[in-house]
């Protein structure tokens, strides 16, 4: 991961639910590939990111992808989740 740069622009397209179909979740476009890890994590259902995609500089990236950018010692943002508990939902 030293080489992946969080600056990039980065799409993030989440998991499609008629779960979630009330709420104004989809595809979002982020300035930042950082802000998108951040948001994916911190404030997308775990259900949304079962099967999200990231994308950042034509590579894309699942939900666990998403989650070892996040817990990267390069990941640029103060995390909001102590990834020594174990809230991360099962497969």
């Amino acid at each position: 991961m030293a080489s992946f740069n969080y600056s990039a622009e980065a799409e993030l397209f989440p998991l499609k639910s008629r779960k979630f179909n009330k709420g104004p979740v989809g595809y979002r476009r982020f300035t930042s590939a950082a802000e998108a890890v951040r948001f994916a994590i911190e404030e997308l259902h775990p259900d949304l990111l079962r099967g999200a995609s990231l994308e950042v500089q034509e590579e894309r990236f699942d939900r666990n992808g998403i989650r070892r950018l996040y817990e990267s010692d390069a990941y640029p943002l103060v995390r909001a989740h102590d990834f020594d508990r174990d809230w991360w939902p099962a497969h």
